[in-house]
């Protein structure tokens, strides 16, 4: 399975601002471009921190302070890298609190930014690409089952597995892998097994034909 990186989700050339930057100029920006925040970089095009929509209004709030970036923003900046999992960044901006993240190259250059709304963009996958990938990568590459043993449908974003699995243990792998799969929102597990291996003193199969699923929702 192919994780979307940051770099395939990414604002590329990103604005930002400098240090000098004034209050006005960076609230025009933020309205011109419809974002919530823009990255303050140095010469060299490296972050020395973040202005955000919360920044101009604590300033405001306040009735004085810095009118500059350099004042204005929070530093040092929280950044993400292009090869990070979407779940990385997505985990640090909940870790952080924050909307967007500046994506530095190997030099510590700006080159993009990231934001909640990009991440957005996986839970739109259509149902029909997110099925597929179940049962190609998932299923058939990585568990190496019988896709004809087993139902995948997906509805919104929401997969329900239904079907029978060689062993009890397979149940559970089978379903985090699913839940990896990048737009997928929710897994109803269905699934029955023939065999319960997770039993070492058990040599009888654990579920059969005419019992109530196990996992059902």
């Amino acid at each position: 399975m192919r994780h979307r990186r940051v770099a395939d989700l990414m604002t590329p050339d990103a604005v930002a601002v400098r240090p000098g930057t004034t209050f006005k100029e960076i609230a025009r920006l933020l309205d011109e471009f419809g974002i919530s925040a823009v990255p303050v970089v140095d010469v060299d095009g490296r972050p020395m921190g973040v202005v955000s929509e919360a920044d101009l209004v604590r300033r405001q709030a306040s009735g004085g302070g810095a009118a500059t970036a350099q004042g204005l923003m929070t530093s040092p900046a929280v950044v993400a890298r292009p090869e990070w999992s979407v779940v990385k960044a997505a985990r640090v901006m909940d870790k952080n609190r924050i909307k967007r993240l500046p994506v530095t190259d190997d030099a510590g250059r700006v080159i993009g930014v990231l934001s909640r709304s990009d991440l957005i963009q996986l839970f739109l996958r259509r149902d029909r690409a997110i099925q597929e990938e179940i049962i190609e990568d998932v299923l058939t590459r990585t568990l190496r089952l019988s896709p004809s043993a087993l139902s995948v449908e997906v509805t919104d974003g929401r997969v329900t597995l239904s079907g029978t699995v060689p062993r009890r243990s397979l149940v559970s792998v089978t379903v985090r892998l699913c839940e990896s799969v990048d737009g997928v929102v929710d897994v109803t597990d269905r699934l029955t097994f023939t065999w319960d291996d997770t039993l070492s003193t058990s040599h009888e199969p654990s579920a059969t034909a005419g019992e109530a699923p196990h996992g059902a929702r």
